[in-house]
């Protein structure tokens, strides 16, 4: 017997119930993009390994899908077998392509390319698939789709503002409780400062955007293997531990970091951006966490993630400012700030919590039964009328038994039955059967559109 086919780990299929639930957050995350002015751009799948490697960080370049050059590529290779031996020095000499890690580094190569035909400050939103050679588990997929907004070409703080605005308006929206933690680079390098280990900035936040995922005393360790001295990482307990209101634990930072210039600027940044949040309509709660990190070298200032408040998943949205992605192709002073949604985890949230409306797994509002050819005359007649107003609806394709085709509406969710029979057909007449319900009603075909339209 043949093997049953299957997808590569941490890939999914989606069926049509999913996709229905999948475009119910595609939708609802671009129309809160538009609402504030963004516009699309889309970006390749692949891109130059050139133009991807170094920007994620160590770590970051190790999760990087590479993608074999074409042809004889081994051909191409120099004379020996040296190279065999070393899978990192092979993999650079035969790839020079590799699938997208995220967003965002595409997206500065695009604004640099494409400078000309732009304005700044320029805001996109950009709704793709992204991969990551990660180990699959709960949560966590090598492929999955990312909605990033970016503002490029300011550096006002009103942008991070408004990004906190967009994930709550966001999360709203899709009946998601969320908390919003924010910090800034500038106060962990003023960290790094204080607990003399300035030169160790890149491996202390790799190492603190763990906390949630393996605990302190696993981040204490791996610390300590990237070199960080136990007396430093003692310095640290404290700050990581700052406890009481965001204005509590800033006023704390304030005296910590009376000699970090550093420290004190991500403090003040991070003093403004909360008080622009107090005098808006926020609904989720806004924490300030030093702890928080995002592991991405690019980025220099605030740093944003949400996290469902009432499902242990991780983060489903997260964000920061980056001053000069742009420099590193050949563009340097585009200061930007943007935020990306993990629609795959959201889509995990909803279906846990029971979050996604009713509507959105039904293909159609309305199905007719088919009684038989002549029935199914009159039945076409009605399905433009009703399309050309709006509504969804489909006539069943066989004239089979009525309990399989009512079985076929029960199981996709059509929450409406239309039945016309030899005698409805002569009366001009149509029975709708409401499913959710069992109730039944009886009215000229004329009136059918609106019927159902008012049902909605």
């Amino acid at each position: 017997m043949s093997k049953r086919p299957s997808v590569p780990k941490g890939t999914r299929d989606f069926l049509p119930v999913e996709m229905a639930g999948r475009n119910h957050i595609f939708s609802t995350i671009k129309s809160v993009f538009e609402l504030y002015g963004y516009l699309p751009i889309e970006t390749p799948a692949m891109e130059n390994l050139s133009s991807l490697l170094g920007k994620y960080g160590e770590e970051g370049d190790k999760l990087l899908f590479r993608v074999l050059n074409s042809g004889d590529f081994l051909g191409k290779l120099p004379p020996g077998d040296d190279h065999f031996r070393n899978s990192a020095r092979l993999a650079n000499m035969i790839c020079d392509r590799g699938l997208r890690y995220d967003l965002t580094v595409p997206f500065a190569r695009f604004v640099v390319q494409h400078l000309n035909e732009l304005t700044f400050p320029f805001r996109r939103y950009q709704i793709q698939p992204v991969w990551r050679a990660d180990r699959p588990q709960k949560g966590r997929y090598r492929e999955f789709f990312q909605c990033d907004a970016d503002v490029i070409g300011s550096g006002s703080l009103l942008n991070e503002a408004e990004m906190a605005r967009i994930i709550d308006d966001v999360f709203v929206r899709l009946g998601i409780k969320v908390i919003i933690k924010l910090n800034n680079r500038k106060i962990l390098a003023g960290i790094a400062g204080i607990i003399g280990q300035p030169e160790k900035l890149a491996d202390l936040t790799v190492a603190m955007d763990k906390l949630d995922k393996i605990g302190l005393d696993a981040v204490c360790s791996e610390m300590r293997e990237r070199g960080i001295s136990a007396e430093a990482i003692e310095k640290l307990m404290p700050v990581i531990d700052l406890k009481g209101s965001n204005s509590d634990k800033l006023a704390s930072l304030a005296v910590v970091f009376r000699e970090s210039e550093t420290g004190m600027k991500g403090t003040s940044e991070m003093e403004k951006i909360l008080g622009m949040l107090a005098a808006t309509d926020q609904t989720n709660v806004i924490e300030f966490d030093v702890a928080l990190a995002r592991g991405l070298n690019y980025y220099t200032g605030t740093i944003i993630e949400a996290k469902a408040a009432d499902v242990e998943i991780g983060s489903i949205c997260g964000g920061g400012r980056y001053d000069d992605l742009t420099g590193v192709f050949g563009h340097p002073g585009l200061s930007g700030i943007g935020i990306s949604f993990g629609a795959d985890r959201i889509y995990d949230v909803l279906k846990q919590t029971g979050g996604f409306p009713e509507a959105v797994s039904a293909a159609s509002r309305l199905m007719f039964v088919n009684f038989g050819d002549s029935e199914a005359r009159v039945c076409l007649q009605l399905l433009d009328r009703l399309r050309k107003s709006g509504v969804s609806c489909e006539l069943y394709p066989d004239s089979v038994k009525m309990k399989k085709q009512m079985q076929y509406a029960n199981n996709l969710n059509i929450p409406f039955v239309a039945l016309i029979g030899e005698k409805e057909a002569g009366e001009g007449t149509v029975t709708v059967r409401d499913m959710r319900t069992g109730d039944q009603l009886t009215m000229p075909q004329r009136e059918l559109s609106a019927y159902i339209r008012e049902q909605e």
